[in-house]
């Protein structure tokens, strides 16, 4: 059966078979996502990721083989178009390995014992191309590790390539809000607040909001609290 081009396409990649066919019906159930394929261990993530270029990877943190936080390196340093967005899954709330990924370009993560409406929310919302930064627990995680980390002075002198406005931008977006909620907080178009999003992203080379958000928190654009 050929399924509709607008369909979200999932990997799952989890050492607990289990949750793969868990999280695989409560997925397969919806309307506009397509679950192509699972994995039990990173290593056999990344060659059929490879081969299957889905949407988004779900990703488990501790697996055997090859962990997936190495997995997810592998998978995001993958160049080809379009790209595919890894999504952390973990057990632990605040976990330096998730910090890790999300600088490295993993598009969030999620609890696996979050809600099933939770868990569909942030597959849709990571394939958009957005990050998963909403849930207070993110901004906790990186609160917690960037306060225990020291700020890059490169990074600082990185964002001396922003204009004011760019500036405010990248914080609010650092504050976890939607274009459409900047766009409203700013007093402009939608529009306008994704063609300064873009020019950040370019100037700053972030591959999406979660770098936007790791590197507001290092650079002290944005401190904790």
């Amino acid at each position: 059966m050929t399924e509709p081009s607008s369909s979200i396409t999932v990997f799952i990649a989890d050492d607990q078979a289990m949750v793969r066919q868990g999280f695989g019906a409560l997925l397969a159930a919806q309307r506009d996502i397509c679950v192509v394929g699972d994995a039990p261990d990173g290593r056999v993530a990344v060659a059929e990721v490879a081969r299957l270029r889905p949407d988004v990877v779900l990703m488990d943190v501790r697996m055997p083989e090859m962990n997936g936080l190495d997995a997810a390196r592998h998978i995001l340093a993958d160049t080809r178009e379009p790209k595919t967005r890894v999504l952390m899954l973990t057990t632990f709330d605040l976990d330096d390995y998730v910090y890790e990924a999300l600088g490295m370009g993993a598009s969030g993560f999620l609890l696996k014992d979050a809600p099933a409406d939770e868990l569909v929310r942030a597959v849709r919302v990571v394939a958009d191309g957005q990050a998963l930064l909403a849930p207070t627990v993110t901004r906790r995680l990186i609160a917690d590790v960037t306060r225990r980390r020291t700020p890059r002075r490169a990074r600082d002198r990185a964002l001396d390539a922003l204009t004011p406005r760019e500036l405010e931008v990248l914080e609010l977006i650092a504050r976890g809000l939607s274009n459409q909620e900047i766009a409203a907080s700013l007093y402009v178009a939608e529009q306008t607040v994704k063609t300064h999003v873009g020019k950040v992203f370019g100037k700053l080379q972030l591959r999406d909001r979660a770098q936007a958000v790791v590197l507001a928190y290092e650079s002290g654009l944005v401190t904790p609290g």
